[in-house]
């Protein structure tokens, strides 16, 4: 018998979980087949890894001592998918996302079609969500993996940027805002706001930085939260309230002269597009693939 990569891995997601029965909806397998699979691998060592009892499990000092192995096994799994993902033009399956609105809306679009390119035989299918829907249903394994708007904070949840952006003021070109050469956070709280609502990345993001300036968000005059980029965009256009977004959701209409990208002085709304994935999963190579892409590309040259 030799030293099987799956069972560290099943080893691994148990210990995680604390709980057979987690770890095999985690890896969509029964619990017969985690149980089996880890006591297999005991035999192989022919010691305990853990301590059972009917109300919890726990690391044997020995399943302790295996953590940290199995733990880099997987990561060099991982590793080795992405370095091979580059080669791997001809590969085929079906790619299933959660993207978060921005990202679903108006960046992937733009680079589907080149992916599609390389990857010929892969198929796309996107669920556009908010980010804490997409963190629910990764975490409800609905979801292999999604790509959000802002870092994820999760004991479960590995979050990797993959792609920058930069949130920028947003207002119609006849507001009073549009000719100004500099335009300073006490002139732009004069006016009122059109945003995202509570938990989007975009919204995260903006309050976030005007936390690190000592901004109360408070002061601003919030006449509107709206649940999608496009619904924003038609309030601003609307003369409903100015707004912050992603440069890259409002090109064509920049392009038609009805907004102005303006910056705020000293402000700078820079942030990652994330794709987050549980950690015990070990993604499918059409993800990796893609994942992979999305890092290598320049995303100005789309927008």
């Amino acid at each position: 018998m030799a030293l099987n990569f799956h069972q560290l891995h099943i080893f691994y997601t148990v210990a995680e979980k604390g709980s057979f029965s987690h770890a095999a909806g985690a890896l969509h397998m029964t619990q017969p087949a985690v149980t089996m699979q880890v006591q297999s691998l005991e035999d192989y060592f022919g010691v305990k890894l853990f301590h059972r009892s009917t109300k919890k499990i726990e690391l044997s000092e020995a399943g302790r001592a295996l953590m940290p192995f199995a733990k880099n096994s997987i990561e060099l799994i991982r590793e080795t998918d992405v370095a091979m993902s580059k080669f791997t033009k001809m590969i085929e399956g079906r790619l299933q996302l959660g993207a978060s609105l921005t990202m679903g809306e108006y960046i992937l679009p733009r680079l589907l079609g080149p992916f599609s390119k390389d990857y010929p035989n892969i198929s796309v299918s996107m669920k556009v969500m908010n980010t804490t829907q997409i963190l629910d249903e990764v975490l409800g394994h609905q979801l292999n993996f999604g790509l959000v708007e802002a870092p994820i904070h999760h004991p479960d949840v590995h979050t990797e940027a993959i792609l920058s952006d930069e949130l920028k003021l947003i207002v119609p070109t006849d507001h009073p805002l549009a000719d100004l050469e500099v335009v300073t956070l006490e002139e732009v709280l004069k006016y009122p706001f059109v945003l995202r609502e509570q938990g989007s990345g975009t919204r995260r993001v903006m309050e976030e930085e005007f936390a690190r300036c000592n901004m109360d968000c408070s002061t601003m005059k919030i006449v509107m939260e709206l649940g999608s980029t496009g619904a924003i965009k038609s309030a601003v256009e609307a003369g409903l309230g100015i707004s912050i977004l992603s440069q890259s959701s409002v090109k064509h209409e920049v392009t038609l002269g009805l907004f102005k990208v303006k910056t705020i002085e000293n402000i700078r709304f820079e942030r990652s597009f994330y794709a987050i994935y549980l950690n015990s999963t070990l993604l499918p190579i059409s993800a990796v693939s893609f994942m992979t892409f999305l890092q290598q590309e320049e995303l100005s040259r789309f927008l």
